[in-house]
Protein backbone atom coordinates (compact mmCIF):
# COMPACT_ATOMS: atom_id res chain seq x y z
CA UNK A 1 0.00 0.00 0.00
CA UNK A 2 2.91 2.31 1.09
CA UNK A 3 4.81 1.39 -2.09
CA UNK A 4 1.47 1.99 -4.53
CA UNK A 5 0.97 5.80 -2.82
CA UNK A 6 4.62 6.68 -3.37
CA UNK A 7 4.40 5.59 -7.01
CA UNK A 8 1.50 7.88 -8.22
CA UNK A 9 3.16 10.95 -5.74
CA UNK A 10 6.56 10.30 -7.97
CA UNK A 11 4.47 10.39 -11.47
CA UNK A 12 2.55 13.53 -10.98
CA UNK A 13 5.43 15.69 -9.07
CA UNK A 14 8.40 13.89 -9.25
CA UNK A 15 10.34 16.66 -8.06
CA UNK A 16 8.52 17.28 -5.00
CA UNK A 17 7.94 13.54 -4.75
CA UNK A 18 11.72 12.56 -4.67
CA UNK A 19 13.07 15.11 -2.16
CA UNK A 20 10.24 13.67 0.04
CA UNK A 21 11.36 10.03 -0.31
CA UNK A 22 14.95 10.86 0.71
CA UNK A 23 14.33 12.54 3.55
CA UNK A 24 11.74 9.40 4.89
CA UNK A 25 13.82 5.97 3.97
CA UNK A 26 17.67 5.24 3.31
CA UNK A 27 18.65 5.38 -0.13
CA UNK A 28 18.76 1.80 -1.18
CA UNK A 29 15.37 1.25 -0.19
CA UNK A 30 14.58 4.23 -2.13
CA UNK A 31 16.09 2.66 -5.30
CA UNK A 32 14.39 -0.76 -4.98
CA UNK A 33 10.92 1.39 -4.62
CA UNK A 34 12.20 3.00 -8.10
CA UNK A 35 13.16 -0.01 -9.59
CA UNK A 36 9.49 -1.74 -8.27
CA UNK A 37 7.42 1.01 -9.66
CA UNK A 38 9.08 1.06 -13.60
CA UNK A 39 8.17 -2.77 -13.65
CA UNK A 40 4.48 -2.23 -12.51
CA UNK A 41 4.11 0.86 -14.78
CA UNK A 42 5.62 -1.18 -17.81
CA UNK A 43 3.64 -3.70 -17.29
CA UNK A 44 0.56 -1.86 -16.97
CA UNK A 45 1.31 -0.45 -20.63
CA UNK A 46 1.40 -3.41 -22.36
CA UNK A 47 -2.04 -4.12 -20.97
CA UNK A 48 -3.42 -1.48 -22.08
CA UNK A 49 -2.18 -1.16 -25.70
CA UNK A 50 -5.03 -3.87 -27.39
CA UNK A 51 -7.80 -1.75 -25.67
CA UNK A 52 -6.56 1.51 -26.96
CA UNK A 53 -5.79 0.12 -30.40
CA UNK A 54 -9.78 -1.31 -30.78
CA UNK A 55 -10.86 2.01 -29.73
CA UNK A 56 -8.53 3.77 -32.83
CA UNK A 57 -10.32 1.23 -35.39
CA UNK A 58 -13.81 1.86 -34.24
CA UNK A 59 -12.99 5.54 -34.40
CA UNK A 60 -11.75 5.07 -37.75
CA UNK A 61 -14.44 3.18 -39.03
CA UNK A 62 -16.92 5.84 -37.47
CA UNK A 63 -15.14 8.38 -39.40
CA UNK A 64 -14.84 6.83 -42.77
CA UNK A 65 -19.03 5.47 -42.93
CA UNK A 66 -20.18 8.87 -42.30
CA UNK A 67 -21.14 11.10 -45.19
CA UNK A 68 -20.04 14.82 -45.53
CA UNK A 69 -22.76 16.99 -44.80
CA UNK A 70 -23.41 19.11 -47.98
CA UNK A 71 -24.57 22.41 -47.28
CA UNK A 72 -28.55 22.91 -47.08
CA UNK A 73 -28.80 25.76 -49.04
CA UNK A 74 -26.70 24.15 -51.84
CA UNK A 75 -29.32 21.05 -51.71
CA UNK A 76 -31.98 23.36 -51.58
CA UNK A 77 -31.17 25.48 -54.93
CA UNK A 78 -30.58 22.33 -56.40
CA UNK A 79 -33.77 20.69 -55.77
CA UNK A 80 -35.50 23.90 -56.26
CA UNK A 81 -37.90 23.71 -59.58
CA UNK A 82 -36.54 26.43 -62.82
CA UNK A 83 -39.47 28.82 -63.29
CA UNK A 84 -39.70 28.84 -67.15
CA UNK A 85 -39.31 31.80 -68.54
CA UNK A 86 -41.89 33.87 -69.94
CA UNK A 87 -42.17 34.38 -74.20
CA UNK A 88 -41.40 37.32 -75.32
CA UNK A 89 -44.71 38.62 -77.27
CA UNK A 90 -43.89 39.59 -81.22
CA UNK A 91 -45.09 43.36 -82.21
CA UNK A 92 -48.08 43.09 -84.25
CA UNK A 93 -46.94 43.26 -88.33
CA UNK A 94 -49.85 45.03 -90.43
CA UNK A 95 -50.17 44.11 -93.98
CA UNK A 96 -52.64 45.13 -96.69
CA UNK A 97 -54.31 43.12 -100.08
CA UNK A 98 -56.17 44.05 -103.09
CA UNK A 99 -59.08 42.34 -104.48
CA UNK A 100 -58.03 42.44 -108.41
CA UNK A 101 -61.05 41.53 -109.57
CA UNK A 102 -62.86 44.66 -107.69
CA UNK A 103 -59.91 46.91 -108.88
CA UNK A 104 -61.13 46.00 -112.40
CA UNK A 105 -65.17 46.58 -112.11
CA UNK A 106 -64.50 49.47 -109.71
CA UNK A 107 -61.54 51.60 -110.75
CA UNK A 108 -62.22 53.94 -113.84
CA UNK A 109 -58.87 52.01 -115.87
CA UNK A 110 -60.30 48.93 -115.33
CA UNK A 111 -64.19 49.93 -116.16
CA UNK A 112 -62.73 51.51 -119.83
CA UNK A 113 -60.44 47.79 -120.43
CA UNK A 114 -63.70 45.69 -120.03
CA UNK A 115 -65.39 48.36 -122.30
CA UNK A 116 -62.91 48.57 -125.13
CA UNK A 117 -62.20 44.45 -124.55
CA UNK A 118 -65.97 43.76 -125.26
CA UNK A 119 -65.94 45.46 -127.88
CA UNK A 120 -63.33 44.23 -129.50
CA UNK A 121 -64.65 40.78 -128.77
CA UNK A 122 -68.15 41.48 -130.16
CA UNK A 123 -67.07 42.65 -133.27
CA UNK A 124 -64.69 39.86 -133.96
CA UNK A 125 -67.53 37.53 -133.18
CA UNK A 126 -69.69 39.27 -135.71
CA UNK A 127 -66.95 38.61 -138.63
CA UNK A 128 -67.00 35.06 -137.20
CA UNK A 129 -70.83 34.53 -137.41
CA UNK A 130 -70.45 36.29 -140.66
CA UNK A 131 -68.01 34.22 -142.38
CA UNK A 132 -69.42 31.11 -140.67
CA UNK A 133 -72.77 31.81 -142.32
CA UNK A 134 -71.09 31.96 -145.97
CA UNK A 135 -69.48 28.72 -145.51
CA UNK A 136 -72.53 26.99 -144.49
CA UNK A 137 -74.35 28.39 -147.73
CA UNK A 138 -71.81 27.56 -150.00
CA UNK A 139 -71.92 24.26 -148.46
CA UNK A 140 -75.68 23.35 -149.06
CA UNK A 141 -75.13 24.78 -152.92
CA UNK A 142 -72.52 21.73 -153.36
CA UNK A 143 -74.42 19.27 -151.86
CA UNK A 144 -77.57 20.24 -154.01
CA UNK A 145 -75.30 19.92 -157.32
CA UNK A 146 -73.41 16.80 -156.33
CA UNK A 147 -76.05 14.20 -158.55
CA UNK A 148 -75.36 16.43 -161.45
CA UNK A 149 -71.40 16.66 -161.17
CA UNK A 150 -69.05 14.32 -162.43
CA UNK A 151 -66.61 12.47 -160.16
CA UNK A 152 -64.08 15.30 -161.10
CA UNK A 153 -66.46 18.09 -160.88
CA UNK A 154 -66.28 16.84 -157.34
CA UNK A 155 -63.53 16.58 -156.53
CA UNK A 156 -62.96 20.27 -157.71
CA UNK A 157 -65.37 21.66 -155.52
CA UNK A 158 -64.64 19.68 -152.72
CA UNK A 159 -61.19 21.08 -152.45
CA UNK A 160 -62.26 24.50 -153.07
CA UNK A 161 -64.61 23.93 -149.79
CA UNK A 162 -62.10 22.40 -147.59
CA UNK A 163 -59.53 25.58 -148.80
CA UNK A 164 -62.67 28.02 -147.68
CA UNK A 165 -62.85 25.74 -144.29
CA UNK A 166 -59.25 26.53 -143.74
CA UNK A 167 -59.36 30.30 -144.01
CA UNK A 168 -62.68 29.91 -141.40
CA UNK A 169 -60.28 28.36 -139.25
CA UNK A 170 -57.28 30.48 -139.68
CA UNK A 171 -59.54 34.01 -139.19
CA UNK A 172 -61.02 32.37 -136.16
CA UNK A 173 -57.64 31.59 -134.37
CA UNK A 174 -56.29 34.66 -135.51
CA UNK A 175 -59.49 36.55 -133.53
CA UNK A 176 -58.89 34.56 -130.39
CA UNK A 177 -54.68 35.50 -130.59
CA UNK A 178 -55.64 39.10 -131.37
CA UNK A 179 -58.40 39.45 -128.62
CA UNK A 180 -55.88 37.68 -126.29
CA UNK A 181 -53.24 40.01 -126.81
CA UNK A 182 -55.79 42.95 -125.74
CA UNK A 183 -56.52 41.26 -122.95
CA UNK A 184 -53.02 40.96 -121.88
CA UNK A 185 -52.12 44.41 -122.66
CA UNK A 186 -55.27 46.24 -120.84
CA UNK A 187 -54.15 43.78 -117.86
CA UNK A 188 -50.59 44.87 -117.59
CA UNK A 189 -51.87 48.62 -117.73
CA UNK A 190 -53.99 48.11 -114.76
CA UNK A 191 -51.68 46.11 -112.89
CA UNK A 192 -48.78 48.82 -113.12
CA UNK A 193 -51.30 50.93 -111.53
CA UNK A 194 -52.43 49.22 -109.14
CA UNK A 195 -48.40 48.55 -108.09
CA UNK A 196 -48.00 52.30 -107.83
CA UNK A 197 -50.63 52.97 -105.95
CA UNK A 198 -50.30 50.11 -103.39
CA UNK A 199 -46.83 51.35 -102.78
CA UNK A 200 -48.26 54.89 -101.71
CA UNK A 201 -51.06 53.79 -100.01
CA UNK A 202 -49.04 51.33 -97.78
CA UNK A 203 -46.44 53.38 -97.00
CA UNK A 204 -48.73 56.14 -96.14
CA UNK A 205 -50.44 53.76 -93.90
CA UNK A 206 -47.12 51.97 -92.03
CA UNK A 207 -48.36 49.00 -93.75
CA UNK A 208 -44.98 46.00 -93.95
CA UNK A 209 -46.48 44.70 -97.14
CA UNK A 210 -49.56 45.16 -99.94
CA UNK A 211 -49.83 41.92 -101.68
CA UNK A 212 -52.87 40.44 -103.75
CA UNK A 213 -55.71 39.07 -101.98
CA UNK A 214 -55.31 35.68 -103.78
CA UNK A 215 -51.87 35.11 -102.56
CA UNK A 216 -52.99 34.65 -98.75
CA UNK A 217 -52.96 31.45 -98.16
CA UNK A 218 -51.46 31.88 -94.60
CA UNK A 219 -50.88 34.33 -91.82
CA UNK A 220 -49.17 33.95 -88.49
CA UNK A 221 -50.62 34.66 -85.15
CA UNK A 222 -49.03 38.21 -84.91
CA UNK A 223 -49.97 39.39 -88.75
CA UNK A 224 -53.09 41.32 -89.37
CA UNK A 225 -54.10 41.63 -92.92
CA UNK A 226 -56.60 44.47 -94.16
CA UNK A 227 -58.30 45.06 -97.15
CA UNK A 228 -56.93 48.00 -98.54
CA UNK A 229 -58.78 48.09 -102.12
CA UNK A 230 -61.19 50.61 -101.92
CA UNK A 231 -58.18 52.84 -100.72
CA UNK A 232 -55.94 51.87 -103.95
CA UNK A 233 -59.25 52.33 -106.55
CA UNK A 234 -59.33 56.04 -104.58
CA UNK A 235 -55.94 56.83 -105.98
CA UNK A 236 -55.80 55.29 -109.41
CA UNK A 237 -59.20 56.92 -109.98
CA UNK A 238 -57.31 60.41 -108.73
CA UNK A 239 -54.31 60.08 -111.35
CA UNK A 240 -56.55 59.36 -114.38
CA UNK A 241 -56.96 62.68 -116.54
CA UNK A 242 -60.42 64.14 -115.92
CA UNK A 243 -62.69 64.84 -118.89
Amino acid sequence: MKNNVVSCLETIYPLTVTLSIQQAFPAHEVQTMKSICKKILFLLTLCALPTLAFAAENAAGEQSTTPPSQPAQQTATETAPKTPETPKQQPAIMIGYVDLVRVSTESEPGKSGQIKLIGKKQKLQTQIEAKRKQLDKQKAAIEAKLPTLTPGQRESKAKEFQKKVAEYQNFVEKSEKELQDLQQELSRALFEMIEKAASEYGKSKDLALVTVKRDLVYLAGNVTPQDVTEGVVKLINETMPKK
